[in-house]
């Protein structure tokens, strides 16, 4: 008996739309670009040849185009591992539940997704302006930690070593590692244009982070113990906020997806870039190119 999905559970607008994206069925690629901000979604548009549709509701922007005979989607998440858990679940929900019939459709897709955004850098390898691709990620955020099979897809070794050595602190989120789409990530990278690493994806941009303004940190050694971690040869590249709930809901969806971050603040060395908005289109060229 197929799974039949309350109008409780998948709200669909009046008319035919998912509820937050506002975006129809028809409407959506099989291969998918995020951004987090809502107006870099027309720059990364800027690249196609023809454009569908233009849907913006609250944070969320949707344009669909073509690029070079590609059908693609651009998709502005906002910040954060929860609106990602509303886009994952909603994006899965146009391709495989039956809008019409409120079922799970017999034959189910999977979508190619590459998020595009900026991060903060860890490593001296990672100075202001470096392509990281995220190999790994680890949420700081707990959001898969809901979902059942968590476990199967996760590193489970590797979480295991990192709250050791980070004397995790049993009120925080226990931590998730889960690995990006191999092939996907191989295919963004090409032939040495990314930093392969280990992302930490969190839930704030301060605290979190381990960035300390008028209220004290929790633990004020935090960042030096993430900048000295290393198991089986991976070391920590990178801070940034979605990329542990992207790939993880798209492991146990059946989609591939990826995240490549370009570094506008190396935390290490205390440098930052806040005129990034220009150059990272050269990040954008190089994702419409591979995806």
């Amino acid at each position: 008996m197929k799974k039949y999905f309350a109008p409780s559970e998948l709200i669909i607008n009046e008319d035919g739309s998912v509820f937050h994206l506002h975006v129809r069925p028809e409407q959506m690629a099989d291969k998918v670009i995020l951004v987090g901000d809502p107006g870099r979604v027309p720059l990364v548009a800027s690249h196609f040849d023809t454009v569908e549709c233009d849907i913006q509701s609250r944070e969320f922007r949707t344009m669909t185009g073509c690029y070079k005979g590609k059908r693609i989607s651009v998709v502005s998440t906002g910040i954060g591992c929860d609106n990602i858990d509303i886009v994952m679940n909603e994006l899965d929900a146009l391709v495989n539940i039956d809008f019409n019939t409120r079922e799970e459709k017999d034959e189910l897709k999977s979508l190619e997704i590459v998020r595009v955004g900026t991060c903060g850098g860890l490593q001296p390898y990672t100075p202001v302006g470096t392509f990281v691709l995220s190999q790994k990620s680890i949420g700081f955020d707990g959001l898969l930690n809901f979902y059942a099979g968590r476990n199967e897809v996760c590193d489970l070794e590797f979480e295991k070593v990192f709250k050791e050595h980070m004397n995790w602190n049993p009120l925080l989120c226990a931590p998730y590692v889960i690995d990006a789409d191999r092939e996907l990530t191989d295919r963004i990278a090409g032939d040495g244009d990314c930093v392969k690493g280990v992302t930490i994806a969190c839930g704030g941009f301060f605290g979190p982070q381990g960035r300390e303004l008028r209220i004290p940190l929790a633990d004020p050694t935090q960042n030096s113990k993430v900048e000295s971690f290393e198991y089986n040869g991976f070391r920590i590249t990178n801070f940034e906020m979605e990329s542990s709930a992207l790939a993880g809901l798209s492991r146990l969806l059946g989609h591939r997806a990826t995240t490549v971050c370009m570094v506008i603040a190396n935390r290490l060395i205390k440098e930052a870039n806040t005129g990034y908005k220009n150059t990272i289109d050269n990040l954008i060229q190089l994702v419409v190119d591979r995806i």
